[in-house]
């Protein structure tokens, strides 16, 4: 959080505007990566930025991020107390065209499936790490700060992921 922010209210619209723009991406991708799109992580969103106005008096700048991530990952509980974690998410954007071989495409088709299916396996840690990671492109200490955990704790969630990932795709490089 910017210098600028801190010692402020978080009831004043302007700096609460500041935190929902600074956050909310951030936000719905973790959730969206750690329960799936299936589970409306936008929603979530907005419930824990409602959550936070309505405590804005309780709650310092600072400790915002803490805040909405507590809340919005409560609140994801909450709601999934009797669904099944399903990840459903895009690897690669569909092409209109194609200049490759039916067998190729077959093959294709199979390898993104094997890796959607062994992202899948992963730990919730490793699966989310590894995807803020490698989808968002979110360095090692961004990743750390969001998820409250160490730098090492990312590198070690990342390694691991890759060597089960190369395993179980039987592929070089992700």
């Amino acid at each position: 959080m910017s210098d600028h922010l801190k010692n402020k209210n978080i009831c004043k619209e302007e700096v609460f505007s500041r935190i929902f723009t600074t956050l909310s991406t951030d936000l719905f991708n973790f959730l969206y990566y750690k329960y799936g799109e299936n589970n409306n992580p936008q929603d979530i969103v907005q419930a824990a930025f409602e959550k936070l106005w309505n405590n804005c008096k309780d709650v310092v700048p600072e400790k915002a991020k803490s805040f909405l991530f507590t809340v919005a990952n409560n609140e994801m509980l909450n709601s999934l107390s009797r669904k099944k974690t399903v990840l459903n998410y895009s690897l690669q954007k569909p092409k209109d065209y194609t200049n490759e071989t039916p067998e190729y495409l077959l093959e294709e088709k199979e390898y993104h499936n094997r890796l959607k299916q062994a992202i899948e396996e992963l730990t919730e840690e490793q699966r989310v790490t590894f995807l803020l990671n490698r989808i968002e492109g979110k360095k090692h200490q961004e990743i750390a700060e969001m998820l409250g955990i160490s730098r090492k704790a990312v590198e070690k969630r990342i390694y691991t992921a890759l060597k089960i990932l190369r395993e179980k795709v039987e592929i070089d490089k992700i």
